[in-house]
């Protein structure tokens, strides 16, 4: 009887990977080593298994018939064997890390952080500001919240708000706006890094195929906004991220339209384990947050 020590987990996790995820590049991605090197493992855990786990065709790897039963199992394994590992390592419930892009960090997070800390002073929060999607599972982040469409291999993904674009600008700026068409005679400024596009807007006003002057493209949401309060123009603004400079004042939303635009905030967490309090009491307080930017266009 073949055992455990005849197979390298490495070949293991690679089998586990490609069946999960239905192919060798995501699984690269997700193990952080070369295609090659995967399809390799793979190989070399079929052999030291004596059984075929995929078929290869021309459309890519197909799991037989026979593999089905054995990627289920072996998919739960690694389930208990990260959760065994998570258990192992104690991860201190009193300090939370949390994974969350820069914009949504500098316009919306920073300034409610009083907040949490007077609703739970037992928990110290850590913020990783970046743009790169980590997986809690393989990293010391506890949650992360991302934009997107909520499709992201490997994590599990929760929907928190739905995002919707209106433009802003600066109160001064805003006076001749009578009418949605009257937007068309200001200066846009355009967020070169969105997943959306002004036309996204312009349908729901009633203004589908229209244009506006561009004034100046940045690579960064937040540069856009600083551009828009200095009254350089009008952008295209989502909730998260306008929310705070509307409800200072430097900031206005003329005409009261939102358009959805078929993206998300989601909270990101790791496939397979029980969240901790921690992470509960976050998400449940974010939840709540959001309500109160929500009341700013209602």
């Amino acid at each position: 009887m073949r055992n455990l020590n005849s197979v390298h987990l490495n070949g293991l996790r690679a089998l586990e990977a490609v069946g999960r995820l239905g192919s060798l590049q995501l699984a690269a991605d997700e193990l952080g080593v070369s295609v090659g090197a995967v399809s390799q493992q793979v190989i070399k855990a079929e052999a030291q298994l004596e059984r075929a786990i995929f078929e290869r065709t021309p459309k890519g790897m197909v799991v037989t018939e026979a593999g089905a039963a054995v990627l289920a199992t072996l998919s739960e394994g690694m389930a208990r064997l990260s959760e065994a590992v998570s258990m192992a390592q104690k991860k201190d419930e009193t300090t939370l890390t949390i994974s969350v892009a820069p914009v949504f960090a500098a316009r919306w997070l920073v300034y409610r952080l009083d907040r949490f800390a007077e609703h739970f002073p037992d928990i110290n929060l850590r913020i990783d500001a970046t743009t790169r999607l980590v997986n809690p599972a393989a990293s010391d982040v506890d949650l992360g919240i991302r934009v997107g469409s909520g499709q992201w291999p490997g994590v599990r993904a929760e929907l928190l708000l739905q995002q919707e674009v209106f433009p802003v600008c600066a109160p001064r700026v805003a006076e001749g706006l009578r009418e949605p068409r009257d937007i068309l005679k200001l200066p846009a400024i355009i967020d070169g890094k969105a997943m959306f596009s002004w036309e996204v807007w312009m349908r729901e006003a009633g203004l589908s195929g229209s244009t506006l002057t561009t004034r100046h493209v940045f690579n960064d949401a937040s540069l856009c906004l600083d551009a828009a309060i200095a009254g350089q123009g009008v952008m295209l603004a989502w909730q998260t991220l306008a929310g705070y400079s509307l409800q200072a004042g430097q900031l206005v939303a003329p005409f009261g339209i939102r358009a959805r635009t078929g993206f998300g905030h989601y909270f990101i967490t790791a496939e397979g384990t029980r969240e901790p309090k921690k992470v509960r009491a976050f998400k449940e307080w974010i939840r709540f947050e959001m309500k109160e930017t929500e009341a700013l266009f209602a």
